[in-house]
């Protein structure tokens, strides 16, 4: 009996003096406990959460196609649904990106993840995604790396009205910077993108064609 009692002392003396955290690993998972913030890499096809500015886990993505590419830039998170439709798995949370529909979101083509596939949304695996939608809140700051056009000028497609994008927005800014154009920043060739660039063409004495091409890339900095 008193050899009971003296196990059953040191199982009790053994469990408290344990730290804290002894039940880090027993299904107790890790939580931000900071402001969270998310950065996406087209080309690595990661997601990695940051914890008051201090990595906190990496997921593996989806990003968009060449043809239809993820939208790189720095956008918040506007809006956050469940099940929000056919498609987007488990978990929806949608970008700020004035030109069109993007997001982070689950799939059920779950081989897609770690490639180019999606139409320019991110995907994740809805278990990653069910994760992440928990530690995300409205305002969170995304930011999305990625090349917009080549390095060099001739390789890139010519720009004009019509077209829609982060490489848009770079030509506005452009714009903004050589005193053609007072905004909006929007990534959305309209009208008045096009009326600034022609002007630019006229005063510095090239074709007006409206058409950002390999003369006007330099003249904007880009």
């Amino acid at each position: 009996m008193f050899k009971n009692y003296l196990l059953g002392l040191i199982f009790v003396f053994v469990i408290l003096g344990q730290p804290e955290n002894v039940y880090a690993n027993a299904g107790i998972k890790e939580v931000p406990k900071g402001s969270v913030e998310l950065l996406i890499s087209v080309d690595k096809q990661t997601l990695t959460v940051y914890d008051d500015k201090k990595e906190f886990k990496v997921y593996h993505v989806a990003v968009g196609k060449n043809e239809t590419p993820t939208p790189v830039g720095i956008w918040q998170i506007k809006r956050k649904a469940k099940n929000w439709g056919t498609g987007f798995g488990s978990r929806w949370m949608g970008l700020n990106v004035p030109w069109g529909i993007y997001g982070i979101h689950g799939t059920n083509k779950p081989w897609s993840i770690g490639s180019r596939a999606s139409h320019g949304c991110i995907r994740m695996l809805n278990r990653d995604v069910e994760e992440l939608y928990e530690w995300v809140e409205l305002g969170t700051v995304v930011r999305i790396d990625g090349k917009i056009y080549p390095a060099q000028y001739e390789y890139r497609d010519k720009v004009h009205r019509g077209h829609k994008g982060s490489v848009v927005m770079e030509v506005q800014k452009g714009l903004i910077r050589e005193g053609y154009l007072k905004g909006p920043v929007d990534g959305i060739f309209g009208g008045g993108t096009e009326a600034a660039l022609k002007q630019l063409q006229k005063d510095r004495g090239f074709e007006v064609t409206g058409q950002v091409d390999i003369d006007i890339w330099g003249v904007l900095g880009l």
